[in-house]
């Protein structure tokens, strides 16, 4: 196991921290003069950004009478444009209410009240926070903020029936957030953040008039962002499949944006799309959503089927992605991904999961095995659990996760809540056949404490009706003989299954069935059982975490040995039984 933060990372976030702070408090104390310094306040934005997201009537409907449920949060208040005025339960709920990802929920709510009630809480936040306020001005939160009120540009700013003064200062405080955005740039988080934050100066400056200098920095940065960020495969450098499906979909709305006002974009936001789509599909599943990977949930399906949709290649998956670390095998309906990748490094990392080596698999009755995974409405209590390898459809050793965090205190503190040791190599190769197709991969997340080194084979038949496995526990020759030979390690390997499958032990508890909503069923089997039914969570589909089942084989491994021969060495198969009944029959 590696350690993934050097001297130096703690010397650049704590000179980032200082810069971060002294921003805050200049911006505090009304300087620099240029955030009051707005001449020419548009009458209307020049371009309306089509809004790939899918809104939610019954949640805007919810809101408009008070009741916001975000991050795992419900709160209530009389009047929703006072919500500003309130306590919020906690920092992620109000990380989502200031960044307005709700708006579109309210307005595509079908009463002739909702464009008003939605100009009327983007007006109570502006005179509450339109000048300066440094949680929500935080770039996290206003790249939010600023995609989202330009998404609903038509309504916030081109409704001439309204008061002229309500539409002005709607635009003094979507130019000052501009502005700042501009100048603090180079101080926002590295990754994602960075590169939401470069696309929302980019459309701000397309879509606003006269602002050449908006739109040009805005480009620039967005140009450097995606040729440092989005890997030579499509993926991106945090290994997210979410992070890469929201970068494609914030470049198309970018380029749409340009488009319509006749700008050209850098060549390198251009290549950055062409190699995002192919990326984007090799992530998706059969049934339209994402697999869950560091960080990552389903994605909302209407945005994905806009942005690909629009994707002239039109090209299948592709098998392997070397930059990323992934493998995506598909037969006969059934799609199986594998994390195969070392985990991101330094603030790459503040959302990356222990799951080398984890799986998920969909058939064409819909996903089978999963992670638990994770989703921004998700409570916050359950995210650092789910980032443990014990989250994953992996094998965990001796309940120790592969990757670490920093446990809470001043490194956390001034790092954030990165991995502070990860697997120093994950290896992987692939063999394709007449017969099927194999996967391997292993990884030393346990070598150092433990002496063992996991290796987990996969095997998918080509009717994709037979997914046999097999985890082994071995101790590399080069590190020669154990210490104490009598010491056993105790093992789990879990495999998450989705919310909607219903399983059942055997008499023997050697296998199980499983049984999908549309009625196909699935023999699970094994030789190194018994195995166990536990209780797990699911929570990439969105709040609430929906309870779910996991099998489980438990064992106890050597500290020697080749892992070819049990107790180091266990194998299973997933193998499909044909229709035996509907999700509400038996099971058992």
């Amino acid at each position: 196991m590696a350690r993934t933060v050097r001297l130096s990372d703690y010397a650049g976030a704590t000179v980032m921290a200082m810069r971060r702070e002294a921003s805050s408090t200049l911006n505090a104390i009304g300087l620099p003069s240029g955030l009051h310094d707005l001449t020419g306040i548009p009458a209307e934005l020049t371009v309306i950004p089509t809004d790939l997201y899918a809104a939610d009537p019954v949640r805007g409907a919810a809101i408009m009478t008070g009741r916001f449920a975000l991050a795992g949060e419900t709160f209530g208040v009389d009047d929703p444009v006072h919500a500003w005025h309130h306590p919020a339960p906690t920092r992620a709920f109000a990380r989502r209410l200031h960044g307005f990802g709700w708006l579109r929920d309210c307005i595509a709510v079908d009463d002739d009240d909702s464009a008003s009630s939605a100009r009327a809480m983007v007006d109570s936040w502006v005179r509450g926070f339109g000048r300066w306020n440094s949680f929500a001005w935080s770039h996290g939160v206003l790249s939010h903020r600023l995609l989202n009120w330009l998404r609903c540009g038509a309504v916030l700013f081109n409704e001439t029936g309204e008061p002229k003064k309500h539409r002005q200062a709607r635009f003094r405080a979507l130019l000052r957030q501009a502005r700042y955005l501009q100048r603090s740039l180079p101080i926002a988080h590295d990754g994602s953040v960075r590169l939401r934050c470069a696309a929302a100066l980019s459309l701000s400056g397309l879509c606003l008039p006269r602002q050449a200098a908006l739109q040009r920095a805005g480009l620039q940065a967005l140009a450097r962002e995606v040729q440092r960020q989005i890997l030579p495969d499509g993926g991106h450098l945090s290994r997210s499949p979410r992070a890469c499906a929201e970068a494609l979909i914030d470049l198309v709305t970018v380029r749409d944006a340009a488009e319509a006002a006749g700008v050209d974009l850098p060549p390198e936001i251009g290549r950055a799309m062409d190699r995002l789509a192919p990326m984007a599909r090799f992530f998706r599943l059969p049934d339209g959503g994402l697999a869950s990977f560091h960080g990552g949930g389903e994605g909302d399906r209407r945005a994905l089927d806009a942005v690909l949709a629009q994707d002239d290649t039109k090209a299948r998956p592709f098998g392997f992605a070397p930059h990323s670390g992934y493998h995506r095998a598909e037969a006969g309906g059934a799609t199986i991904l594998v994390d195969v990748g070392q985990a991101p490094r330094g603030p790459l990392s503040t959302g990356a999961h222990a799951s080398a080596l984890a799986f998920e698999l969909c058939t064409p009755g819909g996903r089978l095995v999963v992670n638990c995974g994770w989703h921004g409405d998700q409570p916050s209590n359950w995210r650092e659990a789910v980032r443990a390898t014990a989250a994953h459809s992996t094998l965990t050793l001796d309940e120790t996760s592969s990757a670490r965090l920093f446990p809470p205190g001043w490194q956390r503190d001034l790092l954030g809540p990165r991995l502070a040791t990860a697997p120093h190599s994950v290896t992987a190769r692939r063999n394709e056949e007449e017969m099927g197709i194999w996967l391997e991969g292993v990884h030393e997340g346990y070598r150092e404490e433990y002496g063992l080194s996991h290796r987990r084979r996969v095997f998918l038949a080509a009717d994709g009706g037979d997914l046999r496995g097999e985890d082994a526990l071995f101790r590399p020759v080069s590190d020669g003989p154990p210490e104490d030979v009598e010491v056993r390690w105790r093992f789990a390997i879990r495999f998450h299954l989705h919310p909607s499958v219903r399983a059942s032990l055997s008499r023997d508890s050697m296998s199980a069935l499983l049984v999908q909503p549309n009625g196909d069923g699935w023999r699970f089997r094994t030789d190194g059982g018994p195995i166990r039914l536990e209780r797990s969570v699911y929570l990439a589909a969105g709040a609430p975490p929906q309870r779910a089942s996991q099998i489980v084989i438990h064992g106890e491994a050597e500290p020697f040995g080749a892992g070819d021969r049990p107790p180091n060495r266990v194998r299973w198969a997933f193998q499909r039984l044909g229709r035996i009944g509907g999700a509400g029959g038996e099971t058992g």
